[in-house]
């Protein structure tokens, strides 16, 4: 979760900043700044509701301002780009019904989402039928592209879904590697929320711990229906263990650390980019200095590709922050942009009757200098850049730690 920034504002951007919100607003509907010949629009789909609407908001708004981008630029030729956000509430039913609607809507050639990954389990299949190409900014299991048996056979089921984060097979070892060898902890309470997400994470991250040599010391899951982990947190402080690894998102992960603390285990909670947002810190309150999140890509500061992202989104007047995964869903929304100009490009200036099929195999062969570096895709959908990073909470804000690439 990151992006770009402006120079002046470095500090608390790099924190996961989250905290850039501008005066003014832009809850409808947008990305027709231009007139053109034909309008295409992008689906968005993300929770625009409910405890993760602040990572939802932030990936509607980035798409919008794509879209906006390319109609200023008439970046495509008599092509005029709107947005279409649909609200999944995280809930898997509701993101299946989305795209359900998107299929329906004949201008829709390419859909950015969703944010979790179990809501894209639900909908890979309507998308795939409909041969209309879906770009996530967040999902990270590595199942979506790669199939239910990816640690031992890969295969790639869906050729229509495609994403720019990187995965978990490479976040939940990278942060047993910096938790293991830099941070110097050795046993390791692993908790859950049960979510395809999260039990993931916690899975890919507690084989490499092991195996480095760390001992996992207790495992536990937990209801993200609620914000009571008192018994949790007992179970930890009795483990003795000297770190607690959670897979989950930050609407329960804030709480837990608190909990932990105040049960008298004063030691880090670690998660992934779930945890990774200026909410977190205000639910796990001062006692969360010193927790750790790991994230796709490098640190704001660290990517000049990123200030000219950051400016235009605070000049666009967003009343909402672009969060961790608002670079992600900028250039998501990118790479269906250059689809369609390939498509278009490739048709004598119009869009073909399958122009949804075009886009769909067009996606395969995308690149660009995006928001968060280079954006292309290997032979399974997923992103080519595999750059981590982990953060530490400390002075109230997320501060970079170590950046780098999974070493297996």
């Amino acid at each position: 979760m990151r992006q770009r920034s402006l120079i002046a504002m470095t500090a608390a951007l790099a924190a996961g900043a989250l905290t850039l919100t501008a005066c003014g607003s832009r809850d409808g509907d947008g990305g027709s700044d231009s007139g053109g010949g034909t309008t295409v629009v992008i689906g968005i789909d993300a929770p625009l509701t409910g405890d993760l609407s602040a990572l939802g908001l932030g990936i509607k708004n980035s798409v919008d301002l794509a879209a906006k981008t390319a109609n200023k630029e008439k970046y495509v030729e008599g092509v005029t780009f709107k947005v279409e956000a649909l609200d999944d509430q995280a809930q898997p039913s509701a993101g299946q019904q989305n795209a359900t609607k998107f299929v329906a809507n004949k201008d829709v050639l390419g859909v950015v989402g969703p944010l979790n990954s179990s809501v894209a389990e639900s909908m890979q299949k309507v998308f795939d039928d409909a041969k209309l190409v879906q770009v996530s900014p967040a999902n990270t299991n590595p199942a979506l592209t790669q199939g239910p048996d990816w640690q031992t056979s890969k295969a790639r089921t869906y050729k229509s879904y495609f994403r720019t984060a990187t995965t978990d097979a490479i976040q939940g070892p990278f942060a047993a590697q910096y938790v293991y060898n830099d941070a110097k902890k050795k046993k390791v309470f692993v908790i859950d929320d049960k979510k395809t997400y999260g039990a993931g994470l916690a899975a890919t991250f507690s084989a490499e711990f092991e195996k480095l040599g760390g001992k996992v010391v207790g495992t536990e899951h937990i209801d993200p229906e609620t914000k009571d982990f008192s018994a949790v947190a007992t179970k930890v402080k009795a483990a003795g263990a000297d770190v607690v690894y959670y897979g989950g998102e930050y609407p329960q992960a804030g709480p837990l650390s608190k909990q932990i603390k105040a049960a008298g285990a004063k030691i880090p909670l670690v998660g992934g980019d779930g945890i990774y947002s200026a909410d977190f810190i205000k639910l796990a309150g001062a006692s969360g200095t010193g927790d750790l999140a790991t994230s796709v890509g490098a640190p704001v500061e660290d990517l000049p590709s990123a200030k000219e992202f950051v400016a235009n989104y605070e000049a666009a007047g967003y009343k909402e922050a672009y969060e961790a995964y608002g670079g992600y869903s900028y250039d998501s929304a990118w790479a269906i942009i250059e689809a369609v100009k390939q498509v278009v490009e490739g048709n004598n200036g119009e869009l073909p009757d399958d122009a949804r099929a075009k886009v769909t195999a067009a996606m395969q062969g995308v690149t660009f200098d995006g928001v968060t570096g280079k954006v292309s895709f290997d032979e399974f959908g997923d992103a080519t850049n595999k750059q981590l990073t982990v953060y530490s909470v400390e002075d109230g804000a997320w501060k970079a730690a170590k950046s780098g690439t999974y070493e297996g």
